[in-house]
């Protein structure tokens, strides 16, 4: 069972280590924990939180993620002004205090420390260290600053081969997700036939940008093709940005549980409708593509 440590508590089992941000699980992540896992040890990682606006994943989306890939431990490191300001001794003093580390795996491009200046030589000084080689797609190093480029230029296509080896599209812990917890909204889509589902996105989350997706909403009761709208709702005159989904063939209460949509297409860019009607006709084109 997966098992939440903050940062300044302690892991006492003795385990192997992987060292990285771990925002999600692309190959590259992977392929260190497949490296550790060869160990027989319990699988220990670090992940960074609280980057305001830039995180693939959320706190609640990683343990999703996480508790589905066999590792047994996550140390997690909020991303503040003392991390960033940390020496770089200092941080593996911290580190290793914590965390009984038997053995450590981390790619070969870690830097840790204030300016990133903390290197391998110095982590070698601390623990046993095992480099994993970069993993590459083609001349293309995988990453998860790649991750968001492609999330950013919706190319969901590009996106699935990082986060796994398959082509995609799979809507479980391996692919890009939004998961929420469905809140009341204005209950307005029901009056014209399109209710939709309102979650709620922590301030962290990086979305794709504004327009209208194609995918599919897993849920408490079943997995359902969905239409999926990021961004203000300008016909009804709202300019606030939120994720909204219609489920396509749902009906139901799902007030206060979670959801995960996955968005696999983008289908068209957010527009102001003059009249309920025009949206009600654009909704049912765009459950047509669907």
């Amino acid at each position: 069972m997966l098992e939440i440590y903050r940062y300044g508590e302690s892991i006492s089992t003795p385990c192997a280590l992987v060292l990285g941000g771990f925002d999600g699980l692309h190959l590259g992540h992977c392929a260190l924990l497949n490296a550790a896992k060869q160990t027989g040890l319990p699988i220990a990682i670090t992940t960074i939180l609280g980057v305001k606006g830039s995180s693939l994943f959320t706190e609640k989306e990683r343990t999703f993620v996480f508790d589905n890939t066999g590792i047994d431990f996550v140390y997690e490191i909020p991303f503040t002004d003392d991390l960033r300001n940390m020496k770089a001794e200092n941080f593996l003093i911290e580190l290793f205090g914590n965390i009984r580390a038997k053995e450590v795996f981390c790619g070969e491009d870690f830097r840790y420390g204030k300016d990133a200046r903390g290197t391998l030589p110095l982590l070698k000084t601390f623990a046993p260290v095992h480099v994993v080689e970069t993993v590459k797609l083609g001349d293309t190093k995988v990453s998860t600053s790649l991750c968001k480029q492609y999330l950013r230029e919706n190319n969901f296509k590009m996106l699935w081969k990082l986060l796994d080896e398959e082509s995609g599209p799979f809507y479980d812990y391996k692919s890009y997700f939004i998961q929420g917890t469905v809140e009341h909204g204005r209950h307005v889509g029901r009056t014209y036939g399109f209710p939709t589902l309102n979650l709620s996105i922590p301030p962290e989350k990086l979305l794709p940008e504004d327009g209208v997706y194609g995918g599919f909403a897993t849920t408490a009761k079943g997995t359902y093709k969905t239409i999926i709208n990021i961004g203000a709702r300008p016909t009804f005159g709202v300019e606030e940005r939120k994720v909204e989904a219609y489920l396509k063939d749902f009906s139901g209460d799902l007030y206060g549980t979670t959801v995960r949509v996955y968005p696999t297409e983008f289908l068209r860019p957010i527009e102001k409708f003059s009249t309920e009607e025009e949206l009600k006709n654009q909704l049912k084109k765009d459950i047509e593509k669907v």
